[in-house]
């Protein structure tokens, strides 16, 4: 289930102008159990569902650290893949928006990398902080 959310003190806030990599806060407090997002900008292209393939720009925070731990901003160069083949926090919480939209996720470790993590930067159980730009759904 998704929630949309923007209650929680415990959510990251994000900053930034439209078209440039976000900043986003620290994050306070023990994260939300369930799949939260929370549109930032509201985009007015064509929806992404299921089976869609997404070009994005996205930045990634890990809760626990509130360190950034990635961002397609730094290279310049979006990411495109299918969205049935990445993870699940991502395949719940992307559907419904739209290109020009920008979106934050918090995504709990099952949704996530669950138990094993990803690489050193993310731990065991990690819940993440993702902020998605929709540039083009296809």
């Amino acid at each position: 289930m998704v929630n949309s959310t923007t209650e929680s003190s415990a959510l990251p806030s994000v900053s930034g102008p439209k078209g440039s990599k976000p900043t986003i806060s620290a994050p306070v407090g023990n994260p939300p159990a369930a799949l939260t997002t929370t549109d930032i900008y509201v985009g007015s292209g064509k929806e992404a569902v299921e089976t869609s393939t997404l070009e994005v720009h996205y930045t990634l925070m890990a809760w626990s650290t509130g360190v950034l731990v990635e961002s397609s901003w730094d290279s310049g160069q979006t990411a495109t893949f299918p969205l049935s083949g990445v993870i699940a926090g991502w395949q719940q919480g992307i559907p419904g928006m739209k290109e020009g939209g920008r979106r934050l996720l918090v995504i709990p470790p099952d949704l996530g990398y669950g138990s094993q993590g990803a690489g050193g930067a993310i731990g065991p159980n990690e819940t993440l902080i993702f902020v998605v730009d929709l540039v083009k759904v296809s």
